[in-house]
């Protein structure tokens, strides 16, 4: 007899692009989460245009932030099943999976991860806001790209994304990021003799947020992902959460 198909528990809402497969950093961190912790779930795809008006319609609302001001309609969304919750934002996300489905476990925070998190946001966020940004419209549908060009210009002050690319400041891009990704890379390796993530012999939240990133880039542009692959420690993160990326849709 053929082994019984576990029940699908959660509905992951996830962005979707022409490659039909997952390429947001941020779900990325929470499908990794599903993959290794074997939580049976299923994708739905939004377009950028319809994240707010879906989440809208499913009565989802988002909340505001310490300043009060209301926070952005999103993904990662997940809408668990069992009790009909739907939350928002990645971090109750991950922490939602971790009390919920607590073995195996994820450690979420540590005094390391902190530590690579915020650098890597600083230094490689930057990078990837210039180099992979303006080519992202190339892996969206035709809606899509006009709606990620117009808000993204005006977040930018640009008239054309492509103005991120003109002449050397890709280079100059990463010139500046050289230092603070080899920093970060070696931040990466602290473990190493212990096994080949962040921590050691298993993943973390951090190891997700880092192969996240590195695999949202390559969907875009393989060239960029070798770029920062080339840099010690990367690399070893990203291969040793392959197993992890294998469930894409």
């Amino acid at each position: 007899m053929a082994p019984t198909q576990a029940a699908t528990e959660i509905v992951l809402y996830d962005l979707a692009n022409i490659k039909n497969e997952c390429f947001s950093p941020v779900v990325w961190r929470i499908r990794m989460m599903l993959n290794y912790k074997n939580i049976p779930y299923k994708t739905v795809f939004l377009e950028f245009p319809d994240i707010e008006p879906k989440l809208k319609e499913l009565g989802i609302d988002p909340g505001v932030d310490k300043s009060g001001v209301q926070k952005k309609y999103t993904v990662p969304v997940i809408h668990y099943l069992p009790t009909g919750e739907y939350i928002i934002d990645s971090t109750p996300i991950s922490q939602f999976l971790e009390s919920t489905y607590p073995e195996p476990s994820v450690p979420l925070q540590s005094d390391l991860g902190t530590k690579i998190e915020a650098q890597g946001r600083a230094v490689i966020g930057t990078l990837l806001g210039t180099a992979v940004t303006p080519r992202e419209p190339n892996v969206l549908s035709p809606r899509a790209a006009e709606f990620f060009r117009r808000t993204r210009e005006a977040a930018f002050g640009v008239k054309h994304l492509d103005e991120l690319l003109e002449g050397d400041k890709e280079e100059r891009a990463w010139a500046t990021a050289s230092g603070g990704m080899k920093a970060v890379g070696e931040m990466l390796k602290t473990n190493q003799k212990d096994g080949p993530f962040i921590l050691g012999a298993r993943p973390s939240y951090t190891d997700f947020f880092v192969a996240g990133s590195l695999q949202a880039a390559r969907v875009v542009d393989e060239g960029v992902f070798q770029k920062i692959v080339a840099v010690p420690g990367f690399g070893v993160v990203y291969e040793a959460c392959q197993p992890f990326m294998v469930k894409r849709d």
